[in-house]
């Protein structure tokens, strides 16, 4: 690697963001992305998704493009764009087809394509590799290169930073291994991991998510048992967590744009060569099933209280996890959307999460504030952002009516007294 080898990090999302700016630290690199107003965003030094804080954003020095004639003739391209699946669960390429198709259409000879994003194993070379070669008019392998380095950012975890992690990387050939485990190796001082091949890099990440997704699943299944055994999941959890090898996994909504979507991945690449995933598959289905359990606990709770349809709830938290502001997959409209077709009237806060996008996405108008909010018939904690898992006493008498019900989805309340009269409903 050429310390001016010229580098261009295709989608400046929750990865593409944190890595391009990172690598500017050692190259010259261009962050693109074709949502003009996201670039225009970070011009001005801001980011919506919070991965990168201002200062370091103004200070770096990243050039950000929404126009593809900036980043013709790169040394290196970084394909970071999303990979979702569609409404029956099927893998969707589209993006990554569409990144391809456009560097293919810009890049020169000699240029190496590494794709961060999580696909199943064969994508990168059966079908990127191809639309790269016939978008440029270069043959795969000899005028262009392929690379994969699988991505493995958690929003909003500030501990494994994309410049402390190890990064696994793999290259079309020893060359490009060589050349891409020395750029990633500049960036990170967690190392870097040669895989085998690009095939085995993809199937590392794939199972990654899939393998956190069976184990939520798991204690998912149990805290169910449990709960209606009148045993407290998290009461199990902190005993069994005294045993040297029990693996800290816990209950709640499995969402966002990896464990809850990874696994259907797997799952694909495995009835492709004729294996049905069991394992995998039931994981999915429990997790995916949490919801709408949770929403049948509430509902059994506010009746007990002598309230049915009409009674007003209170959802606080709708991003996938705390402290972020990614809805991506968020589980948390699935209580929503169970809640209200059962007649409650639901209202929705969120901390973190942008109302214009929770519109979009959900169809859910997110309150502005909870100023002058009072009276809910149930208050639920869905989503454990520190503003409110530091809830008091004093908040929920703000919030909720006398005989109100506190549904603690997370376990963040458990441990906190309630004002008398008030009814508790955890997991």
């Amino acid at each position: 690697m050429d310390k001016n080898s010229k580098i261009v990090v295709v989608g400046l999302g929750y990865v593409g963001l944190p890595l391009a700016v990172a690598l500017a630290r050692t190259y010259p690199v261009i962050g693109f992305d074709i949502d003009a107003g996201r670039v225009s965003e970070l011009q001005g030094g801001e980011d919506r998704t919070r991965e990168v804080e201002p200062d370091r954003l103004k200070a770096s020095t990243l050039v950000y493009s929404a126009n593809t004639a900036d980043i013709e003739g790169a040394d290196i391209y970084i394909v970071t764009v999303p990979t979702p699946v569609g409404a029956n669960n099927q893998p969707d390429l589209g993006a990554v087809r569409g990144a391809s198709k456009m560097v293919g259409e810009v890049m020169s000879k000699g240029a190496i394509v590494v794709y961060e994003s999580t696909v199943y194993p064969g994508v990168t070379e059966d079908v990127c590799g191809p639309i790269l070669a016939e978008a440029s008019g270069l043959k795969c392998g000899e005028e262009f290169f392929l690379g994969y380095s699988p991505e493995r950012i958690n929003p909003g975890d500030r501990e494994h930073t994309v410049d402390k992690i190890t990064k696994v990387v793999a290259g079309q050939t020893p060359a490009v291994a060589e050349t891409l485990c020395e750029m990633y190796g500049a960036v990170t001082s967690g190392g870097v991991f040669p895989a085998a091949d690009i095939k085995t890099a993809e199937a590392a990440k794939v199972i990654e998510n899939a393998q956190r997704d069976i184990n939520i699943a798991f204690v998912n299944e149990v805290a169910t048992i449990f709960h209606k055994m009148g045993i407290s999941i998290h009461d199990v959890l902190e005993a069994a967590g005294t045993k040297w090898n029990f693996l800290n996994f816990r209950p709640g909504l499995v969402g966002g744009h990896c464990i809850g979507v990874d696994p259907f991945y797997l799952a694909h690449a495995a009835v492709a060569v004729g294996h049905h995933p069991e394992i995998v598959l039931a994981g999915r289905r429990i997790n995916d099933a949490m919801g709408p359990y949770v929403a049948d606990c509430i509902a059994s709770a506010v009746g007990q209280q002598g309230k049915g349809a009409g009674a007003r709830v209170l959802i606080l938290g709708l991003t996938f996890k705390e402290n972020v502001p990614d809805l991506r997959n968020s589980r948390v409209i699935d209580i929503i959307n169970a809640l209200v077709g059962r007649g409650f009237t639901v209202d929705v806060h969120d901390a973190f999460a942008d109302a214009a996008e929770a519109k979009h996405e959900y169809n859910v108008d997110l309150m502005d504030s909870l100023d002058g909010a009072s009276g809910y018939d149930c208050v639920v904690g869905a989503v454990s952002h520190d503003v409110y898992a530091n809830y008091g006493e004093a908040d929920f008498a703000r919030l909720a009516a006398d005989d109100g019900v506190i549904a603690d989805v997370k376990g963040m309340w458990r441990d906190l007294e309630l004002p008398a009269g008030y009814r508790r409903w955890q997991l």
